[in-house]
């Protein structure tokens, strides 16, 4: 039987569409507010449903049922049926929505079966909510199993088309790997276009206190193409720095000030509370504590981590890494970047992950984590003249000058390269530094002892990322830090999903997409694909044989009139 695997103990607690024939049919209904009540006090579900953390024999539902006057609680029940019609009940129960959780509602439904499909309702009398349907993870017969993977969902930034295509696929099961909501005031980041879309955030201050983090997920809530998504498959999340504030780590963020906004553990906590209260999440007594397992089968184990909040020491500026800011304080960067001690994960996590891949039975590990974790290197040289402050003519120039040298010294033969390729090429004269140090460039001892814990038990490893807002394919390889002969042995590979709506690096990179495209292939060793400037999801295909990655992309966010196309495949095979 597939179950959870989770570092805490865990607790479980006990239409008006009938008669539709579809299970598309259901999806797009699912955006109405159905709410036909003869009671006096009628309620409404305004929010639609949504599933979430499925196991073999059950499942997360989630509403918000309030009622149209007043504050009152309201005695709910659910009902999970095996067709659409619900003639045929298998599972249904009690929930209560209050007050205390902002109406917002979560229950577990038990008793179901493996591998099976499940139409679900709350319904008070007359009062029904939207149909959803769920999934249950599969048992080990399974063949092959289906994701549709996202990140950064921005709402100001543009219409969700990406949830509204991959509501319509066949994927199975979503994964949302954080940037769910974004914290910012109306008029912050990627709000330009915001008033002219209608998109305008809600509340319009940044949001710090729990009634401002609720306010912020209703109103992302409120999106038909997001209801519509949760409606047709089960969602298994974890939060990225936006759910909170950006660039978060484990004491702070960059965009959270103490003296002005509080401290910041009032400001993580009332984050934390309302994103258990919105999201189809199974909780734990510790709301910090998400990283959690789920066993597909022995096809695949899905390790969702949090690379967050739990044990995230304070990044590095890569000015001062690079030595653009002085020596001193390149030295002092220098020894916190390479120190054994610096954490992403944390001790605690990683001692949990280690144990899951070494028990796990699967043929695929997976990690469902929020930044990229292959090698994004650059040389110094490169680094120091792209500098996306200035995009001047002059620095332009600059940039393009850098990046031509490089690639030229390393397109060219050890023995006929000029003294100053060679310096180039060097890595003492010129060395290379991952240009993103929030992600896990900045983190190495971490990762090498990750992807070495995986090298040594001989596992199968991808790693699904999100936060770039940019769609990537690399290999996961070791640099050697132990053992210098291991360095660039591959371990696995990274497929990274695109953003729903936020902008990529081709917003502050003024350059063609087609150059930028070019420098990174051509400069990251790793790479082996990207996307620079298109929105979308990446449907991931797991069967015995392959990992298979496809990337959709629509072709604007900008209006509800749009294509969809398929941008790119590859595929990890055995």
């Amino acid at each position: 039987m597939a179950k959870i695997q989770h570092p805490l103990q865990l607790s479980s607690r006990r239409g008006f569409i009938g008669g539709v024939a579809s299970v598309s049919a259901v999806a797009a209904l699912a955006g109405t507010l159905a709410s036909c009540s003869s009671s006096d006090e009628p309620i409404e579900f305004r929010y639609g449903v949504a599933s979430g953390d499925p196991l073999s024999d059950r499942v997360i539902l989630w509403t918000h049922a309030k009622p149209i006057v007043g504050e009152g609680s309201i005695s709910l029940q659910y009902e999970v049926a095996s067709d659409i019609n619900f003639t045929s009940i298998v599972s249904s129960g009690e929930v209560m929505s209050t007050l205390d959780t902002g109406f917002t509602v979560k229950v577990d439904a038990l008793g179901l079966s493996p591998g099976k499909t499940y139409f679900y309702r709350f319904r008070r009398g007359d009062d029904r909510s939207p149909v959803g349907t769920t999934r249950t993870l599969p048992d080990t017969s399974t063949s092959e199993v289906r994701f549709a993977v996202f990140s950064c969902s921005n709402y100001p930034a543009g219409f969700f088309n990406v949830y509204a295509e991959a509501a319509k696929s066949d994927a199975q099961y979503a994964i949302h790997l954080g940037d769910y909501i974004y914290e910012y005031a109306s008029t912050g980041y990627a709000s330009d276009q915001a008033a002219k879309l209608g998109r305008v955030s809600d509340p319009l201050n940044e949001i710090l206190s729990l009634a401002d983090y609720r306010k912020r997920y209703a109103h992302y809530r409120s999106d038909a193409d997001l209801q519509a998504l949760h409606a047709k498959m089960p969602m298994i999340a974890v939060w990225d720095d936006h759910e909170i504030a950006n660039d978060a780590w484990k004491d702070g963020a960059e965009n959270h000030d103490p003296s002005k906004e509080g401290t910041w553990a009032a400001r993580r906590t009332a984050a934390l509370a309302a994103y258990h209260e919105w999201m189809p999440i199974r909780s734990a007594t510790d709301r910090l504590i998400i990283y959690r397992s789920f066993d597909f089968g022995n096809l695949l184990s899905l390790h969702m981590l949090d690379t967050r909040l739990v044990g995230r020491d304070q990044q590095i500026p890569i000015e001062d890494l690079a030595g653009l800011s002085g020596a001193a304080k390149q030295a002092s960067a220098t020894a916190s970047f390479s120190a054994p001690t610096r954490q992403l994960l944390g001790s605690s996590q990683a001692n949990w992950l280690n144990s899951q891949m070494a028990a796990s039975k699967a043929t695929w590990q997976v990690l469902g984590q929020q930044v990229l974790m292959a090698r994004m290197e650059f040389p110094v040289s490169v680094l120091a003249a792209l500098n996306p402050s200035d995009t001047s003519a002059e620095a332009q120039a600059a940039g393009s000058k850098a990046v031509s040298d490089y690639l030229t010294a390393k397109a060219t033969p050890a023995a006929l390269r000029t003294p100053m390729q060679l310096a180039l090429m060097d890595p003492k004269t010129n060395p290379k530094l991952g240009y993103n140090l929030d992600a896990w460039d900045g983190y190495i001892v971490a990762r090498e002892s990750l992807l070495g814990a995986a090298a040594q038990l001989g596992k199968k490893l991808i790693s699904l990322a999100g936060d770039t807002h940019n769609a990537w394919h690399s290999k996961l390889s070791l640099m050697g830090l132990a053992n210098p002969a291991m360095a660039g042995m591959k371990v696995g590979e990274e497929f990274a999903t695109s953003s729903v709506s936020s902008p990529g690096i081709e917003s502050y990179l003024s350059l063609p997409p087609a150059q930028i495209k070019g420098i990174f292939e051509g400069v990251v060793d790793d790479l082996r694909w990207m996307d620079p400037s298109r929105r979308g999801y990446l449907k991931m295909i797991f069967t015995a044989n392959e990992a298979r990655g496809e990337w959709y992309f629509v072709s604007t966010v900008s209006e509800k009139n749009y294509s969809v196309s398929l941008g790119k495949t590859a595929s990890f095979g055995q």
